[in-house]
Protein backbone atom coordinates (compact mmCIF):
# COMPACT_ATOMS: atom_id res chain seq x y z
CA UNK A 1 0.00 0.00 0.00
CA UNK A 2 0.96 3.64 -0.37
CA UNK A 3 -0.40 6.71 1.33
CA UNK A 4 -2.47 9.26 -0.53
CA UNK A 5 -1.17 12.83 -0.20
CA UNK A 6 -3.43 14.90 2.01
CA UNK A 7 -3.12 17.89 -0.31
CA UNK A 8 -3.92 18.47 -3.96
CA UNK A 9 -1.00 18.46 -6.37
CA UNK A 10 -0.87 22.24 -6.73
CA UNK A 11 0.49 23.06 -3.26
CA UNK A 12 3.26 20.49 -3.76
CA UNK A 13 4.09 22.12 -7.06
CA UNK A 14 4.38 25.41 -5.20
CA UNK A 15 6.76 23.78 -2.71
CA UNK A 16 8.85 22.23 -5.47
CA UNK A 17 9.31 25.67 -7.02
CA UNK A 18 11.02 26.84 -3.79
CA UNK A 19 13.49 23.98 -3.57
CA UNK A 20 16.95 23.18 -4.84
CA UNK A 21 16.54 19.62 -3.55
CA UNK A 22 14.40 16.74 -4.74
CA UNK A 23 10.74 16.29 -3.74
CA UNK A 24 9.41 12.72 -3.70
CA UNK A 25 5.70 11.90 -3.49
CA UNK A 26 3.90 8.55 -3.12
CA UNK A 27 3.94 6.84 -6.48
CA UNK A 28 7.16 8.53 -7.58
CA UNK A 29 10.16 6.44 -8.50
CA UNK A 30 12.30 6.08 -5.39
CA UNK A 31 9.49 6.68 -2.89
CA UNK A 32 9.99 3.36 -1.09
CA UNK A 33 13.74 3.94 -0.92
CA UNK A 34 13.19 7.48 0.40
CA UNK A 35 10.89 6.34 3.22
CA UNK A 36 13.09 3.42 4.33
CA UNK A 37 15.17 3.81 7.49
CA UNK A 38 17.90 1.78 9.21
CA UNK A 39 15.45 -0.27 11.31
CA UNK A 40 13.38 -2.36 8.90
CA UNK A 41 10.70 -2.93 11.56
CA UNK A 42 9.64 0.65 10.76
CA UNK A 43 7.31 0.82 7.75
CA UNK A 44 5.77 4.27 7.43
CA UNK A 45 4.26 6.19 4.53
CA UNK A 46 4.98 9.93 4.55
CA UNK A 47 2.98 12.37 2.45
CA UNK A 48 6.14 13.80 0.91
CA UNK A 49 9.90 13.43 1.31
CA UNK A 50 12.11 16.41 0.54
CA UNK A 51 15.82 15.78 0.12
CA UNK A 52 17.09 19.19 1.15
CA UNK A 53 20.16 20.67 -0.51
CA UNK A 54 20.66 23.63 1.82
CA UNK A 55 19.22 25.48 4.80
CA UNK A 56 16.89 27.44 2.52
CA UNK A 57 15.19 24.17 1.52
CA UNK A 58 14.70 23.36 5.20
CA UNK A 59 13.17 26.78 5.84
CA UNK A 60 10.80 26.30 2.90
CA UNK A 61 9.74 22.89 4.19
CA UNK A 62 9.05 24.07 7.72
CA UNK A 63 7.00 27.03 6.51
CA UNK A 64 5.09 24.90 3.99
CA UNK A 65 4.28 22.19 6.52
CA UNK A 66 2.99 24.74 9.01
CA UNK A 67 0.92 26.55 6.41
CA UNK A 68 -0.75 23.33 5.27
CA UNK A 69 -1.06 21.53 8.60
CA UNK A 70 1.39 18.74 7.83
CA UNK A 71 3.34 16.87 10.47
CA UNK A 72 7.13 17.30 10.25
CA UNK A 73 9.62 14.45 10.61
CA UNK A 74 13.35 15.13 10.34
CA UNK A 75 15.71 12.53 8.93
CA UNK A 76 19.48 12.73 9.30
CA UNK A 77 21.35 9.43 9.18
CA UNK A 78 18.17 7.40 9.63
CA UNK A 79 19.60 5.30 12.49
CA UNK A 80 17.06 6.25 15.16
CA UNK A 81 15.88 3.17 17.06
CA UNK A 82 12.21 4.08 16.74
CA UNK A 83 12.50 5.21 13.12
CA UNK A 84 11.43 8.73 14.03
CA UNK A 85 12.95 10.16 10.85
CA UNK A 86 9.78 9.15 8.98
CA UNK A 87 6.09 9.35 9.89
CA UNK A 88 2.78 8.48 8.24
CA UNK A 89 1.32 11.41 6.25
CA UNK A 90 4.19 13.71 7.31
CA UNK A 91 6.51 15.98 5.40
CA UNK A 92 9.92 14.37 5.86
CA UNK A 93 12.79 16.83 5.89
CA UNK A 94 15.58 14.55 4.65
CA UNK A 95 18.97 16.12 5.30
CA UNK A 96 21.00 13.35 3.69
CA UNK A 97 22.18 15.49 0.71
CA UNK A 98 23.76 17.94 3.20
CA UNK A 99 27.11 16.15 3.49
CA UNK A 100 29.95 18.68 3.46
CA UNK A 101 32.66 18.61 6.16
CA UNK A 102 35.18 21.42 6.64
CA UNK A 103 38.17 20.88 8.92
CA UNK A 104 40.18 23.70 10.48
CA UNK A 105 43.38 21.89 11.53
CA UNK A 106 44.92 25.02 13.03
CA UNK A 107 42.07 25.71 15.43
CA UNK A 108 41.16 22.04 15.85
CA UNK A 109 37.54 22.42 14.76
CA UNK A 110 35.29 20.84 12.18
CA UNK A 111 32.07 22.16 10.65
CA UNK A 112 29.68 19.35 9.68
CA UNK A 113 26.45 19.47 7.68
CA UNK A 114 23.33 17.99 9.26
CA UNK A 115 23.05 15.06 6.84
CA UNK A 116 26.55 13.71 7.46
CA UNK A 117 27.37 10.37 8.99
CA UNK A 118 30.26 9.94 11.39
CA UNK A 119 32.10 8.16 8.60
CA UNK A 120 32.06 11.43 6.66
CA UNK A 121 33.46 13.32 9.66
CA UNK A 122 36.13 10.77 10.59
CA UNK A 123 37.33 10.58 6.99
CA UNK A 124 37.98 14.32 7.05
CA UNK A 125 39.40 14.76 10.56
CA UNK A 126 41.55 11.63 10.93
CA UNK A 127 43.51 12.73 7.86
CA UNK A 128 44.80 15.48 10.17
CA UNK A 129 45.36 13.10 13.10
CA UNK A 130 42.23 14.38 14.88
CA UNK A 131 38.76 13.25 15.84
CA UNK A 132 35.77 14.51 17.75
CA UNK A 133 33.93 12.16 20.11
CA UNK A 134 31.16 10.28 18.36
CA UNK A 135 29.69 6.79 18.62
CA UNK A 136 30.57 3.24 17.57
CA UNK A 137 29.38 2.96 13.95
CA UNK A 138 30.57 5.06 11.03
CA UNK A 139 27.12 4.86 9.43
CA UNK A 140 25.41 6.61 12.36
CA UNK A 141 24.07 10.06 11.57
CA UNK A 142 25.82 13.05 13.12
CA UNK A 143 22.60 14.90 13.93
CA UNK A 144 20.73 12.21 15.82
CA UNK A 145 23.71 11.04 17.83
CA UNK A 146 24.79 14.57 18.74
CA UNK A 147 21.40 15.88 19.78
CA UNK A 148 20.90 12.90 22.07
CA UNK A 149 24.30 13.19 23.78
CA UNK A 150 26.88 11.15 21.94
CA UNK A 151 28.54 8.29 23.87
CA UNK A 152 31.50 6.72 22.09
CA UNK A 153 35.05 5.43 22.05
CA UNK A 154 36.54 8.82 22.94
CA UNK A 155 34.15 9.76 25.75
CA UNK A 156 36.36 8.76 28.70
CA UNK A 157 39.13 11.02 27.43
CA UNK A 158 37.29 13.91 25.76
CA UNK A 159 33.68 13.78 26.94
CA UNK A 160 30.46 13.28 25.01
CA UNK A 161 29.81 14.63 21.55
CA UNK A 162 27.69 17.39 23.11
CA UNK A 163 30.59 18.37 25.37
CA UNK A 164 32.56 19.15 22.21
CA UNK A 165 29.83 21.02 20.33
CA UNK A 166 30.78 24.66 19.78
CA UNK A 167 27.80 25.92 17.79
CA UNK A 168 24.83 24.81 15.70
CA UNK A 169 22.87 26.40 12.86
CA UNK A 170 19.17 25.80 13.46
CA UNK A 171 15.92 26.32 11.56
CA UNK A 172 13.27 27.04 14.18
CA UNK A 173 9.57 26.17 14.24
CA UNK A 174 8.58 29.56 12.79
CA UNK A 175 10.95 29.07 9.84
CA UNK A 176 13.57 31.50 11.11
CA UNK A 177 17.27 30.64 11.14
CA UNK A 178 19.64 31.14 14.07
CA UNK A 179 23.10 30.10 15.21
CA UNK A 180 23.18 28.76 18.77
CA UNK A 181 26.33 28.84 20.86
CA UNK A 182 27.53 29.86 24.31
CA UNK A 183 27.23 33.50 23.26
CA UNK A 184 24.17 33.43 20.97
CA UNK A 185 20.85 31.84 21.92
CA UNK A 186 22.68 30.19 24.79
CA UNK A 187 19.49 28.70 26.23
CA UNK A 188 18.80 26.95 22.92
CA UNK A 189 22.42 25.81 22.76
CA UNK A 190 22.09 24.27 26.22
CA UNK A 191 18.93 22.45 25.16
CA UNK A 192 20.37 21.13 21.90
CA UNK A 193 23.12 19.34 23.83
CA UNK A 194 21.01 16.33 24.73
CA UNK A 195 17.46 17.55 24.12
CA UNK A 196 17.04 15.67 20.86
CA UNK A 197 15.19 17.08 17.87
CA UNK A 198 12.70 19.01 19.98
CA UNK A 199 13.91 22.53 19.27
CA UNK A 200 14.49 22.83 15.54
CA UNK A 201 16.23 21.37 12.51
CA UNK A 202 20.01 21.58 12.85
CA UNK A 203 21.52 22.14 9.42
CA UNK A 204 25.16 22.26 10.57
CA UNK A 205 27.31 21.64 13.63
CA UNK A 206 30.72 22.93 14.63
CA UNK A 207 32.76 20.66 16.89
CA UNK A 208 36.04 20.81 18.78
CA UNK A 209 38.56 18.19 17.57
CA UNK A 210 41.36 16.43 19.48
CA UNK A 211 44.64 14.85 18.50
CA UNK A 212 44.44 11.08 18.86
CA UNK A 213 47.00 8.30 18.72
CA UNK A 214 49.92 8.72 16.37
CA UNK A 215 48.60 10.88 13.51
CA UNK A 216 45.17 9.30 13.88
CA UNK A 217 46.45 5.74 14.29
CA UNK A 218 45.14 4.19 17.51
CA UNK A 219 45.46 0.74 19.04
CA UNK A 220 42.14 -1.03 19.26
CA UNK A 221 40.06 -4.09 18.66
CA UNK A 222 38.31 -6.89 20.52
CA UNK A 223 39.44 -9.28 23.20
CA UNK A 224 36.93 -12.12 23.42
CA UNK A 225 36.26 -14.62 26.20
CA UNK A 226 34.16 -17.74 26.36
CA UNK A 227 30.63 -16.99 27.53
CA UNK A 228 31.13 -19.47 30.39
CA UNK A 229 33.64 -16.94 31.83
CA UNK A 230 31.24 -13.98 31.68
CA UNK A 231 30.87 -13.72 35.47
CA UNK A 232 34.60 -13.49 36.14
CA UNK A 233 35.15 -11.18 33.16
CA UNK A 234 32.41 -8.74 34.19
CA UNK A 235 33.63 -8.58 37.80
CA UNK A 236 37.19 -7.93 36.63
CA UNK A 237 36.05 -5.35 34.07
CA UNK A 238 33.85 -3.39 36.49
CA UNK A 239 36.81 -2.94 38.85
CA UNK A 240 39.46 -2.35 36.20
CA UNK A 241 37.79 0.15 33.88
CA UNK A 242 37.59 3.15 36.26
CA UNK A 243 41.27 2.67 37.20
CA UNK A 244 42.56 2.82 33.63
CA UNK A 245 44.13 5.94 32.08
CA UNK A 246 41.49 7.89 30.19
CA UNK A 247 43.37 7.30 26.93
CA UNK A 248 42.07 3.74 27.13
CA UNK A 249 38.38 2.87 26.97
CA UNK A 250 36.51 -0.32 26.36
CA UNK A 251 32.89 -1.34 26.05
CA UNK A 252 31.64 -4.81 26.91
CA UNK A 253 29.25 -6.89 24.86
CA UNK A 254 27.63 -10.30 24.76
CA UNK A 255 27.86 -11.49 21.17
CA UNK A 256 27.82 -14.36 18.74
CA UNK A 257 31.17 -14.40 16.94
CA UNK A 258 30.45 -13.62 13.27
CA UNK A 259 30.98 -16.49 10.82
CA UNK A 260 33.40 -14.58 8.63
CA UNK A 261 37.01 -13.39 8.48
CA UNK A 262 38.95 -11.99 10.25
CA UNK A 263 37.59 -14.27 12.99
CA UNK A 264 39.11 -17.78 13.08
CA UNK A 265 36.75 -20.31 11.55
CA UNK A 266 36.93 -22.43 14.71
CA UNK A 267 35.16 -19.60 16.61
CA UNK A 268 32.39 -18.88 14.10
CA UNK A 269 28.96 -18.90 15.70
CA UNK A 270 30.31 -19.24 19.25
CA UNK A 271 28.70 -17.12 21.97
CA UNK A 272 31.22 -14.90 23.73
CA UNK A 273 31.82 -12.00 26.06
CA UNK A 274 33.80 -9.36 24.16
CA UNK A 275 35.47 -6.12 25.22
CA UNK A 276 36.24 -3.71 22.39
CA UNK A 277 39.21 -1.58 23.43
CA UNK A 278 40.38 1.76 22.05
CA UNK A 279 43.69 3.31 23.12
CA UNK A 280 44.29 6.83 21.81
CA UNK A 281 47.48 7.73 23.70
CA UNK A 282 51.16 7.62 22.79
CA UNK A 283 52.24 4.34 21.22
CA UNK A 284 55.42 4.50 23.27
CA UNK A 285 53.30 3.89 26.37
CA UNK A 286 50.97 1.35 24.83
CA UNK A 287 52.55 -1.84 26.15
CA UNK A 288 52.41 -0.58 29.72
CA UNK A 289 48.87 0.77 29.48
CA UNK A 290 47.49 -2.30 27.72
CA UNK A 291 49.25 -4.87 29.90
CA UNK A 292 46.33 -5.25 32.40
CA UNK A 293 43.83 -5.96 29.62
CA UNK A 294 46.08 -8.30 27.65
CA UNK A 295 47.26 -10.37 30.60
CA UNK A 296 43.86 -11.21 32.06
CA UNK A 297 42.23 -14.63 31.79
CA UNK A 298 42.24 -17.03 28.86
CA UNK A 299 40.82 -15.12 25.91
CA UNK A 300 39.53 -16.86 22.83
CA UNK A 301 40.92 -14.05 20.73
CA UNK A 302 43.15 -10.99 21.20
CA UNK A 303 42.46 -8.68 18.28
CA UNK A 304 44.24 -5.57 19.58
CA UNK A 305 46.34 -3.93 16.88
CA UNK A 306 47.36 -0.55 15.51
CA UNK A 307 44.85 0.89 13.04
CA UNK A 308 43.52 4.24 11.85
CA UNK A 309 40.65 5.38 14.06
CA UNK A 310 38.43 5.23 10.98
CA UNK A 311 38.93 1.45 10.80
CA UNK A 312 37.76 0.92 14.38
CA UNK A 313 34.73 3.12 13.77
CA UNK A 314 33.82 1.06 10.68
CA UNK A 315 34.42 -2.36 12.24
CA UNK A 316 30.75 -3.25 12.76
CA UNK A 317 29.19 -1.43 9.80
CA UNK A 318 29.31 -4.44 7.48
CA UNK A 319 27.79 -6.67 10.17
CA UNK A 320 24.92 -4.23 10.74
CA UNK A 321 23.86 -2.83 7.36
CA UNK A 322 20.68 -0.84 6.94
CA UNK A 323 17.54 -2.93 6.57
CA UNK A 324 17.76 -5.37 9.48
CA UNK A 325 14.93 -5.90 11.97
CA UNK A 326 15.74 -4.16 15.30
CA UNK A 327 14.15 -4.01 18.73
CA UNK A 328 15.89 -1.89 21.40
CA UNK A 329 15.69 -1.66 25.20
CA UNK A 330 18.02 0.44 27.36
CA UNK A 331 18.98 1.63 30.84
CA UNK A 332 21.82 3.34 32.68
CA UNK A 333 23.64 1.34 35.37
CA UNK A 334 25.61 2.81 38.25
CA UNK A 335 27.35 -0.54 38.71
CA UNK A 336 27.58 -3.98 37.17
CA UNK A 337 26.17 -5.80 40.17
CA UNK A 338 26.34 -9.51 40.88
CA UNK A 339 22.56 -9.88 40.40
CA UNK A 340 22.94 -8.11 37.02
CA UNK A 341 25.75 -10.45 36.02
CA UNK A 342 23.50 -13.45 36.66
CA UNK A 343 20.88 -11.95 34.31
CA UNK A 344 23.50 -11.19 31.65
CA UNK A 345 24.77 -14.76 31.72
CA UNK A 346 21.26 -16.21 31.42
CA UNK A 347 20.28 -14.09 28.44
CA UNK A 348 23.73 -14.27 26.84
CA UNK A 349 23.27 -18.02 26.65
CA UNK A 350 19.89 -17.38 25.02
CA UNK A 351 21.04 -14.92 22.32
CA UNK A 352 18.31 -15.63 19.78
CA UNK A 353 20.11 -14.67 16.56
CA UNK A 354 23.64 -13.99 15.36
CA UNK A 355 23.10 -10.22 15.30
CA UNK A 356 21.36 -9.89 18.67
CA UNK A 357 23.55 -8.48 21.42
CA UNK A 358 23.93 -6.53 24.66
CA UNK A 359 26.40 -3.67 25.13
CA UNK A 360 27.62 -1.71 28.17
CA UNK A 361 29.27 1.64 27.37
CA UNK A 362 31.26 3.43 30.10
CA UNK A 363 30.11 6.76 31.55
CA UNK A 364 33.42 7.73 33.08
CA UNK A 365 36.40 10.07 32.98
CA UNK A 366 35.80 13.36 31.18
CA UNK A 367 32.09 12.58 30.70
CA UNK A 368 31.61 12.23 34.44
CA UNK A 369 33.39 15.49 35.30
CA UNK A 370 30.78 17.61 33.52
CA UNK A 371 28.02 18.81 35.90
CA UNK A 372 24.62 17.23 35.32
CA UNK A 373 23.05 20.63 34.59
CA UNK A 374 25.81 21.91 32.27
CA UNK A 375 24.07 20.39 29.24
CA UNK A 376 20.63 18.92 28.65
CA UNK A 377 22.20 15.44 28.74
CA UNK A 378 21.83 14.73 32.46
CA UNK A 379 23.38 11.38 33.29
CA UNK A 380 26.86 12.11 34.66
CA UNK A 381 26.86 9.80 37.70
CA UNK A 382 29.30 7.27 36.27
CA UNK A 383 28.67 3.65 35.45
CA UNK A 384 27.49 2.38 32.10
CA UNK A 385 24.89 3.01 29.43
CA UNK A 386 23.39 -0.36 28.60
CA UNK A 387 21.49 -1.41 25.51
CA UNK A 388 19.86 -4.71 24.59
CA UNK A 389 19.06 -5.19 20.91
CA UNK A 390 17.27 -8.03 19.23
CA UNK A 391 18.41 -7.97 15.60
CA UNK A 392 17.90 -10.21 12.57
CA UNK A 393 17.53 -9.85 8.80
CA UNK A 394 14.37 -11.99 8.65
CA UNK A 395 11.02 -10.33 9.47
CA UNK A 396 9.77 -13.78 10.51
CA UNK A 397 12.05 -13.51 13.56
CA UNK A 398 10.74 -10.10 14.68
CA UNK A 399 8.62 -11.57 17.47
CA UNK A 400 11.46 -13.79 18.71
CA UNK A 401 14.01 -10.98 18.97
CA UNK A 402 11.47 -8.59 20.50
CA UNK A 403 10.44 -11.06 23.19
CA UNK A 404 14.08 -11.86 24.07
CA UNK A 405 14.99 -8.17 24.41
CA UNK A 406 11.90 -7.36 26.48
CA UNK A 407 12.36 -10.32 28.81
CA UNK A 408 16.06 -9.54 29.23
CA UNK A 409 15.28 -5.89 30.05
CA UNK A 410 12.47 -6.77 32.44
CA UNK A 411 14.79 -9.02 34.46
CA UNK A 412 17.72 -6.57 34.33
CA UNK A 413 15.86 -3.31 34.95
CA UNK A 414 15.65 -3.69 38.76
CA UNK A 415 19.48 -3.47 38.86
CA UNK A 416 19.53 -0.23 36.83
CA UNK A 417 19.48 3.48 37.66
CA UNK A 418 15.92 3.55 36.34
CA UNK A 419 16.59 5.89 33.42
CA UNK A 420 17.94 5.41 29.90
CA UNK A 421 19.95 7.03 27.13
CA UNK A 422 17.39 8.65 24.84
CA UNK A 423 19.27 7.62 21.69
CA UNK A 424 18.65 3.97 22.58
CA UNK A 425 14.94 4.26 23.32
CA UNK A 426 12.00 3.33 21.15
CA UNK A 427 8.44 4.49 21.94
CA UNK A 428 8.28 4.05 25.72
CA UNK A 429 5.90 6.85 26.69
CA UNK A 430 6.11 10.36 28.05
CA UNK A 431 6.81 9.35 31.63
CA UNK A 432 9.92 7.46 30.56
CA UNK A 433 11.17 10.47 28.57
CA UNK A 434 10.62 12.84 31.50
CA UNK A 435 12.36 10.47 33.92
CA UNK A 436 15.39 10.10 31.66
CA UNK A 437 16.07 13.85 31.73
CA UNK A 438 16.27 13.75 35.53
CA UNK A 439 16.39 17.30 36.94
CA UNK A 440 16.77 18.93 33.52
CA UNK A 441 13.27 18.25 32.19
CA UNK A 442 11.49 21.33 33.51
CA UNK A 443 14.18 23.65 32.14
CA UNK A 444 13.93 21.91 28.77
CA UNK A 445 10.17 22.31 28.77
CA UNK A 446 10.58 26.06 29.41
CA UNK A 447 13.00 26.42 26.49
CA UNK A 448 10.64 24.38 24.33
CA UNK A 449 7.87 26.87 25.13
CA UNK A 450 10.08 29.71 23.95
CA UNK A 451 11.31 28.15 20.70
CA UNK A 452 8.50 25.75 19.75
CA UNK A 453 5.36 26.69 21.74
CA UNK A 454 3.07 24.73 19.39
CA UNK A 455 5.19 21.56 19.64
CA UNK A 456 5.73 21.50 15.89
CA UNK A 457 8.75 19.24 16.39
CA UNK A 458 7.14 16.39 18.31
CA UNK A 459 8.01 13.32 16.26
CA UNK A 460 10.88 12.54 18.62
CA UNK A 461 11.38 11.62 22.25
CA UNK A 462 9.12 14.52 22.94
CA UNK A 463 9.53 17.31 25.46
CA UNK A 464 6.20 19.11 25.71
CA UNK A 465 6.23 22.91 26.01
CA UNK A 466 5.77 24.11 29.57
CA UNK A 467 2.37 25.72 30.11
CA UNK A 468 2.27 29.50 30.16
CA UNK A 469 2.61 30.75 33.72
Amino acid sequence: MTATPTLTSRPYEDLAALLRGEMILPGDTGYDEARAVYNAMIDRYPAVVVRCRDAADVVACVRFAREHGLEIAVRGGGHNAGGLGVWDDALVIDLSPLRSVNVDPVNHTVRVDGGCTWGDVDHATVAFGMATPSGFLASTGVGGLTLGGGIGYLSRRFGLTVDNLLSADVVLADGSFVTASDTSHSDLFWALRGGGGNFGVVTSFTFRCHDIGENGVIIGGPIMYDLADVGQVMRWYRELLPSLPEELSGWLGLITIPPAPPFPEALWGRKACAIIWCYTGSHANADEVLEPVRSYGSPLLDGLQAMPFTVLQQTFDALYPAGLQWYWKADFFREISDPAIAVHREYGERLPTGHSTMHLYPIDGATRRVPADATAFPYRDGGWAGVIVGVDPDPANAEVITRWARDYWNDLHPTSAGVAYLNFMMDEGQDRVRASYLGNYDRLAGIKRRYDPDNVFHINQNIKPAPNS
